[in-house]
């Protein structure tokens, strides 16, 4: 996911986004614990896109204040 992907997105689908990228994470960390995860980069991945979700999001609600 690139940032002017989320920059183009609205506060919803920001919020929505979020939540489905810490869902991920959490199925991730719970088939890294088991054992089942193959791809162990995506953890990595997923990580860097919540905190681009959260500081998109942070910016676009200081430019509102």
């Amino acid at each position: 996911m690139k940032a002017v992907d989320v920059r183009a997105m609205s506060e919803d689908q920001l919020n929505d986004e979020l939540l489905k990228l810490k869902k991920e994470q959490f199925n991730l960390r719970f088939q890294q614990a088991t054992g089942q995860l193959e791809k162990t980069s995506r953890v990595k991945t997923v990580r860097r896109d919540i905190a681009r979700v959260k500081t998109i999001m942070r910016e676009s609600a200081k430019a509102k204040a």
